[in-house]
């Protein structure tokens, strides 16, 4: 049978994009649609916008350390609308460039949503394209929960849209988002108070980790309710919304609500899944290890497989994907050791087993390596920070089995820390090491 297209995308977002192009390179002939702008959550509502935001908030910090190294103090005052209208300006650029990366690789690209007429067969409004295979790359979207008042909340999508900076922001929940987001918040200068139902934010994360961002948190000035859940939402005659609790305290008052850290699920509705023969479990869509769902032509990567929700995940998943299919490699996604970072204030950055994880694996085996220490920066600034690395060794190889760290750089510390995890270095090597010094990453290579 002939078809329009030898693959079709649906969903022009990071996995998705990196799907049609390397397909394409191989001499695929490719469509892709996207009912919203190219780039997905990362590009317009996730990843860069909300990196320059955390860039934006560190200067206030910064102005401060200046006058312990000399400088004289700074006044400087904040502009909200201003941060807003070029970090936009950059995702409109970044949109641009998307564009023209798939017309060089001669993607066709199909603005609407995209619907299932069958399995080899889509709708974009009055137009019908067919393909041989068809990759679903849709994304996630954040949720809300069913309480009354929770239209007057908003998620990160709307963040990045506010016109005005709100003088008292709550966030609630304490995943990476909100947490993040509640940083930014007080690093550009409003009131912040984080609420989670449980006692410390970040679940999932190591113990350690989550313990000394709550209290750098904390320290920062954010207030953290914690054991505490929302019950309802009032809208107050001065504009004001008024958070009605169960918990540590009976009411909040804000000029705005982020519900950035209450969960996010796949964006699956209005697909058309019910002309295919995939399947979901748990609001996901069901795929095997080469992201092939139960339909033998349709595949699926990225968070509506709700697999590992990160944008790396999911441009490394369509890549193999199209490797195996079109480029004759057969290739499978490896999701042991993938580090992540989390842009709070303090930053953190992780990769590989947490150390509850590896007693659980290892047992007694297990040996942990800690360095808690103030970094020579601080030194004349005077700010109070901390820096925590810890590296988790199964006792019985020798191999580091787990890497972690809160601070100022660990993102970019842990990306090279991954590779030596990744490749199943021993705690010898890194004590084989020589450090730079000095520097806060040579602690990784002098824990003892």
């Amino acid at each position: 049978m002939s078809y329009d297209f030898d693959l079709f995308v649906i969903g022009a977002g990071s996995g998705g994009i990196a799907t049609a192009r390397r397909a394409a390179e191989y001499g695929a002939k490719v469509g892709i649609a996207e009912v919203d702008r190219l780039g997905g959550t990362c590009v317009n509502r996730g990843c860069v916008p909300k990196k320059l935001m955390v860039y934006a908030s560190h200067f206030s910090d910064l102005f401060r350390d200046a006058v312990g190294y000399g400088w004289s103090p700074v006044k400087s005052e904040f502009d909200w609308p201003k941060l807003i209208r070029v970090v936009n300006d950059e995702v409109t650029r970044l949109n641009g460039i998307y564009q023209r990366m798939l017309d060089k690789s001669n993607v066709e690209v199909f603005e609407g949503h995209a619907k299932f007429v069958d399995s080899h067969t889509v709708t974009i409004g009055d137009r019908t394209l067919t393909a041989d295979k068809i990759l679903i790359a849709v994304g996630g979207k954040p949720v809300k929960p069913d309480i009354p008042g929770i239209e007057y909340a908003i998620t990160s999508n709307e963040i990045f849209h506010l016109e005005e900076q709100p003088k008292q922001a709550v966030v609630l929940g304490g995943g990476y988002i909100g947490v993040e987001f509640a940083c930014i918040l007080k690093g550009l200068g409003s009131e912040v108070t984080v609420i989670i139902r449980r006692d410390k934010i970040l679940r999932g994360f190591d113990e350690d980790v989550r313990t000394e961002i709550q209290e750098g948190m904390q320290r920062h000035g954010i207030r953290i309710l914690t054991e505490t859940t929302i019950d309802s939402i009032d809208k107050l005659d001065s504009g004001k919304l008024q958070l009605n609790l169960s918990g540590a305290e009976d009411t909040v008052i804000a000029d705005a609500i982020s519900l950035a850290a209450m969960g996010r699920k796949p964006n699956l509705e209005g697909l058309g899944l019910e002309h295919t023969q995939v399947k979901t479990q748990n609001g996901a869509i069901v795929a095997d290890e080469y992201n092939q769902t139960d339909d033998p032509d349709i595949f699926a990567v990225g968070d509506c497989i709700d697999r590992l929700n990160l944008t790396p995940v999911a441009i490394n998943e369509g890549r193999i994907l199209a490797d195996t299919k079109f480029g004759g490699k057969s290739r499978q996604m490896s999701y042991e050791n993938v580090p992540t970072a989390v842009f709070t204030t303090p930053e953190a950055a992780t990769v590989g087993l947490t150390e509850a994880e590896a007693r659980e694996k290892y047992g007694d085996a297990v040996k942990v390596f800690r360095s808690k220490f103030r970094p020579m920066y601080h030194t004349l600034g005077g700010r109070e920070e901390k820096t925590l690395m810890k590296l988790i060794v199964d006792g019985d190889t020798d191999r580091v089995v787990g890497a972690h760290m809160v601070g100022e750089n660990a993102a970019e510390i842990i990306q090279g820390v991954a590779i030596v995890v990744k490749m199943g270095a021993r705690k010898a090597d890194f004590d084989a090491t020589v450090g730079i010094h000095p520097s806060s990453a040579e602690e990784f290579v002098t824990m003892r």
